[in-house]
This record gives C-alpha cells, structure tokens and sequence, in this order.
C-alpha cells in the first residue's frame, strides 16, 4: 500500500500535504493526532470514499476504491442493541458472502471458513449467542473476524478501542498485532491512544495542524517532535513503559495535561 504526493483539502482547510508513505506487509501503522486532523479522512481515503486533492494512492497494486477485496475494515466500537437476534457466527459470516446477492446455499465450506474465523479470534464460545448479549470486547472481537474473512492485504482499523476496558483494549490490540506478523498484513490503525498498542506498532503518522510526521514511536513520541509539529510547548513523558503526552490544548483528544492511567 502506498502514498505519493498525496494532498487532502476541504474547501480552504488542508489536512496535509505531500504525503508519500509505503507500508509493507506485516507492517503495522498507528495513525495519531487530536481530533479533528484527518485520521479518519485517511482512512476514508484508503477506501475510496474520498479522492485525493492531488497524489496517488495504491493498494495491491490498483487505486484505491470502494469495495476493494484487499481490505479488510474494522470500525469504531458501537454496541448493538440488547434485543439484536443476529448471533455472532452469522454476523461473521456476513464478511464470508455478506457480499453476494440472493438466495445463499451454505454449505460445509462455509460453515468451516466461519468456525475457523470464530477460533482465530478466540469467539468459539459464545459463537451461537446473540450479538447483542455480548460485551463490548466480544463484539469487537467478532467485527475483527468479519473483517478478515476475505483474507485482506490490509487491515484498515478506525478507533476500535473506544468504550472498552483495559483488558479488552490490550485483548484486541493482540489480535491486530497478531493478524499483522502471522499473515503478512498490512495494518493501519488509527486510534488516540497508543499506549494499548505501543508493543504492537512499527511505525507512528502523527497528524497536527494541516502538517504530519512520521517515523518510529521512539523517533516520533519526543518532546522536540511533537512540539515542532504542534507550534507549541508539548511535553512527552515515559513512565512505567507508558506515553504521557502533556500540554497542548486538544493533544491525542485528550485535554491538556490529562494523565492516562496505567
């Protein structure tokens, strides 16, 4: 997957500029930045739900485009509704053939690919249970399973930690990272908060203020880098193997000075 040159602008605002980045198989990218600065327009971009101001995009090869069979989509957490009947094997298997239209003859093909989907997820045990019974961990866990039905090249993850807990914050993060080395995929994940994935992450996008940088965590999660980008004093504080980022006004989305608990 691959940016050259890329510009992304909405009327008068650019949310950057010159963006040239190649990411490689098994590579797995954390997008960062407060809210507002585009991570979720790049990843609408890597979709081809919205062009370019100017550079190419590529994935597998071809330009980006809706409905590409080489990526896999996992979206922000939103809980279903208690009374959802839908059970949690028929709603990964919907990344199976949710794509074909008609009548479905679901035979032993099919109900292999989704037990082995279940399993590679750890989702096994609750695999007959309504979706909306499940806690929000598990439903991320099974939204991961449909996403990597069509054995994607790349992984595209739009904030898939929000609203859960610690544990199912690492738990999934675990999963993504997993996905990554195992089988080769390319991972973008675009989240505000590292720290749940920080064992997991390659490389870092940081985007700020119509401007980005990009490099590992250890290059890009220092004081000097992030207060350069933001135009402001911005303090980066390790602790206990944890990031705290201290100073700007709307940081990672955080407010300013906010500590993360560990």
């Amino acid at each position: 997957m691959s940016l050259h040159g890329a510009q992304l602008s909405y009327g008068p605002r650019t949310l950057w500029d010159g963006l040239s980045l190649d990411i490689a198989a098994g590579e797995f990218l954390a997008v960062l930045g407060a809210n507002g600065s585009g991570k979720t327009s790049f990843l609408k971009v890597l979709l081809g739900l919205a062009p370019l101001s100017a550079g190419t995009v590529m994935i597998d090869g071809a330009p980006a485009q809706r409905g590409h069979r080489s990526i896999g989509y996992v979206p922000q957490h939103k809980n279903f509704a208690p009374d959802t009947a839908l059970r949690a094997r028929d709603l990964v298997g919907l990344g199976v053939d949710g794509h074909k239209w008609g009548v479905r003859i679901r035979g032993r093909a099919y109900n292999q690919r989704v037990d082995g989907l279940l399993a590679q997820v750890g989702a096994t045990p609750y695999a007959k249970i309504p979706v909306g019974m499940l806690s929000g961990g598990e439903q991320q866990r099974l939204r991961i399973a449909q996403a990597l039905a069509s054995n994607p090249r790349v992984l595209l993850c739009d904030e898939p930690l929000l609203s859960l807990d610690l544990h199912h914050q690492k738990a999934v993060s675990a999963l993504v990272g997993e996905q990554a080395k195992a089988n080769g995929t390319a991972v973008v994940f675009v989240t505000h908060e590292i720290n749940p994935i920080l064992e997991h992450v390659d490389r870092v996008l940081y985007l700020a203020d119509g401007r980005f940088t990009i490099g590992t965590p250890a290059q890009v999660m220092r004081t000097e880098v992030l207060s350069e980008l933001y135009g402001t004093r911005v303090e980066v504080l390790h602790s206990n193997g944890r990031i705290v980022v201290v100073g700007a006004a709307r940081v990672d989305g955080h407010a300013a000075q906010e500590v993360v608990p560990s």
